[in-house]
């Protein structure tokens, strides 16, 4: 049997990202052959992969990157099953790496298949499912594409944002941002009343006339006062509309101009995990 040495293993932790014992084992029983302990451990991957298949990972981390351009953002959620590997730096640094590996990949699938230290992000997701004991599996991924791209990260990965802008001015830099951290914060369902769906404006004139129904009102005079709090819920809930959370007396549209009077929000991409 071959000897281990502390050498080995720490080449292998460092690698694979393995506990110490579980390299040394792996290497024990390649008889010291690096790349078969590597197979071992990602074949242990796989074991645990599969047996926890069905179990549910909602917790994570949701990283937002934006290129050198910021022409392009990405946001990915790594996901997890408990908050506790979530929080962990390992994970986390994971998180960040596939993230980077996003701004070049336009669908889950291509990242998927893109290459991570030498495998695929997929094969790495394996790999590490077995270095930590739990489900780890790519949730959302979402890009967004504008003259500037600016994004945002909310405090312990569980929220990330793009917004877009209609042009790289001066000051885009700050609004873009702004704006990220009031979609974070606001979470609004549409940019604008054009993206809101058909299904959301019938149901919310719904919950309207039944409000006024119970207030007694005249069915003739329902219609009417729901095209009202349709436009109240366009202006709490669609981006551009919103209040300003910094300062409330301006709506999110107004704040943007007062940067540059040309300068519009043309998208957002928002992703949390509950």
């Amino acid at each position: 049997m071959a000897k281990i040495t502390a050498a080995e293993v720490n080449k292998l932790r460092k690698s694979t990202g393995a506990g110490m014992m579980d390299c040394k084992n792996a290497l024990v029983e390649a008889d010291g052959d690096f790349d078969k302990a590597v197979e071992i451990l990602r074949k242990k991957g796989q074991k645990v992969a599969a047996k926890r298949a069905d179990r549910e990972s909602s917790e994570g981390a949701v990283i937002a990157k934006v290129n050198d351009s910021n022409a392009k953002g990405v946001i990915v959620s790594l996901n997890c099953e408990t908050d506790f590997v979530a929080k962990n730096e390992k994970f986390v640094e994971l998180a960040n790496d596939i993230a980077e590996l996003a701004l070049n990949c336009n669908s889950k699938e291509e990242l998927l298949d893109a290459e991570l230290n030498g495998l695929k992000v997929s094969e790495k997701l394996i790999e590490q499912t077995g270095v930590i004991g739990e489900k780890i599996e790519i949730g959302d991924f979402r890009t967004l594409e504008a003259p500037f791209v600016g994004s945002y990260i909310h405090a312990g990965n569980k929220i990330a944002t793009l917004v877009g802008l209609s042009a790289q001015v001066e000051g885009a830099e700050t609004a873009a941002k702004d704006v990220a951290m009031q979609a974070a914060a606001m979470n609004p369902v549409a940019l604008d009343e054009a993206g809101v769906d058909q299904e959301t404006i019938d149901k919310e004139i719904e919950i309207a006339k039944d409000q006024l129904r119970a207030e007694g009102k005249p069915e003739e005079m329902l219609e009417n006062i729901a095209k009202g709090k349709l436009k109240r819920f366009f202006k709490d809930n669609t981006l551009v509309n919103q209040d300003f959370i910094k300062d409330s007396k301006q709506s999110v549209a107004q704040y943007v101009k007062s940067v540059n009077k040309d300068l519009t929000i043309v998208g957002f991409e928002r992703v949390a995990l509950s």
